[in-house]
This record gives C-alpha cells, structure tokens and sequence, in this order.
C-alpha cells in the first residue's frame, strides 16, 4: 500500500510539474501574432510600374519580381490601412546580387509621410545579404538599423512581417523579432497612428549605396535579378487616405493587451538578435548623433 501511494504522489507530482511547464510556455507565446492567411496576389495587390517585369505561377499564388539594366519593377496593396499585420514570404535574389534592393513597407502619401520599412540589400555571392530596417515619422526618418540574418534568405522562402498598431511597431522575421519601436509620444517622439498607409513592395537598382556603401556595383551581366513572392497577407483597419483613425480600434486580435507589448520569451529573441547579428544601429552612432535618441532605451536598442 504504501508503494502504492508513493507512485501515486509521484505521478500527480511529474503531471504537477508538466501542466506548469505547459502554462510556462503557453503563456511565453501568448503574444506571438496570429498565423498568416496566404491568398493570391490579386486579393490584395496590384502592379504599380514594369508591369513585364511580374511574372505569374499557380494561379498568381506566386509571383517574381524581374530586375534587368532597363528596369526593376514593383507593386502595391489596394487598400490603405491604419494599423495592421502585414506578412510576406521572400526568396531574395540569389548569386551576386550585389546592388539590388528588395523592398517590403508601408507608405502614407502626405509630404510628411510615415514610413516602416524593410529592404533587403544585396551581396557579392557567398556574402550574407544584410536587413536594413527604418521607421519614418512625420518625413522623419534616420532610424536606420541593420542585421545579417541567420540564414540564405535565397534558398527557400521566409517570412517577413509587420506588426503595428497603437502601441508598438515590430518587425518578424520567421516570428522573431528582430526590431520593436514603441510610442514614445510621452517621450516627444513622433508615433505613426492618423495617416493611412498602403504596403509596397519592390525590387531595384541601389547600387549608388546598397552594397558596402555604394563599393560593390550591380553585375548587369548577371541579370535578369529574380526575387519571388508568395503569402500575400494583410490584416489591417482598411482607412480612406483622409481617415485619421480606425473604426475598428480596440477591436481587432492585433488591438488586444496581448499585442501591446512584447512577452519574455520575445524579448529574449529580440536580444539574441541583437547581440548577434547587429551590424549598424542608429542609436549607438555617436559620430552622426552626439545624443541618444529618447526612444532608444524604451525599444531595448541599447
């Protein structure tokens, strides 16, 4: 009997400490955004110039992008939104892409216009591309930060996301976040919520500045450049481009106290990045700034 009973207490002690376990890790990922919904690319978007530089497969699910010393291309969502999750999957170009840009942002349309951006810049083969992420703020941008990502982001797709609303913009890669800039307006700085963006995305020639700071030139006779497209995800506040706010505030998944800041466990990633992969953060560039920026400290940049 008294066997019994020990593996009795045993057992309910090992379910004990597997059920906090579970809600340890359940309660880590609590924030982690929704799953993206892949459509095809007519559901959200359309071409905006080089129309003969898309390309179609399965049924516009998947498209590429062409880049040749004529021309790059590039697209736009049909709707403008106030807050969101904007997600795309990218296979950037392979080879020597030195050069080139793949773009993936929001854009308002005013002068003084908001901005959240990725571009990917392109490398000589065998050279990590590198992540350049900004944030534009009433025409105020110079918050550049760079990272080399953790993987061949030309071997297989990856995905690319924006998560902003209210209270904080993050940038994911593959659900890591690699970027946070919260709303500092306590702090003087200006925090994009009143202008409508649409969502951009674009494939060009930099070779003024994208690679080792305009060093490495684009190969034309490696064109055509190829970068490939498919997910397509939007979820956002659809706005007209004179809305100043969002209908549905404090109604959408991406509204909730879950989503108002990050969790340990994205913290923890967040750092992990940073510690590993950074190549130029803005807040740390004593040269160009002989102060720290207010938000910095507030969005873990330093």
């Amino acid at each position: 009997m008294l066997c019994f009973s020990l593996r009795r207490e045993m057992a309910c002690w090992m379910w004990t400490l597997l059920l906090c376990v579970l809600l340890v890790v359940s309660g880590a990922m609590a924030a982690a955004p929704r799953k993206p919904v892949d459509v095809p690319f007519g559901r959200n978007y359309a071409p905006t110039w080089a129309f003969d530089h898309i390309k179609y497969y399965n049924g516009g699910s998947e498209i590429q992008l062409y880049l040749d010393k004529y021309t790059g291309t590039g697209f736009q969502s049909k709707g403008s939104y106030l807050f969101g999750h904007f997600c795309m999957q990218i296979k950037m170009v392979a080879g020597d892409s030195a050069g080139t840009v793949t773009a993936f942002y929001l854009s308002s349309q005013n002068s003084e216009h908001d901005e959240i951006d990725f571009e990917f810049l392109g490398n000589r083969t065998g050279q990590p591309y590198i992540v350049q992420t900004n944030v534009f703020t009433g025409g105020k941008g110079d918050r550049e930060q760079r990272h080399y990502l953790w993987f061949d982001p030309t071997s297989a797709y990856h995905s690319y996301c924006i998560l902003w609303n209210l209270y904080q913009i993050v940038f994911f890669v593959d659900d890591v976040p690699i970027r946070l800039f919260k709303n500092s307006k306590d702090l003087g700085v200006r925090y994009p919520f009143d202008q409508p963006m649409k969502v951009y995305s674009s494939l060009w020639n930099a070779d003024d500045w994208a690679t080792r700071g305009g060093l490495e030139k684009t190969d034309w006779s490696k064109a055509p450049f190829v970068a490939s497209y498919k997910g397509f995800h939007i979820d956002g506040c659809e706005a007209s481009v004179e809305a100043k706010f969002c209908v549905s505030q404090g109604k959408r998944w991406w509204d909730q106290k879950d989503f108002q800041d990050l969790d340990g466990f994205q913290y923890r990633r967040l750092r992990w990045v940073h510690t590993k992969y950074t190549i130029y953060n803005y807040c740390t560039d004593r040269v160009r700034y002989s102060t720290i920026s207010p938000e910095c400290k507030r969005n873990r940049d330093i």
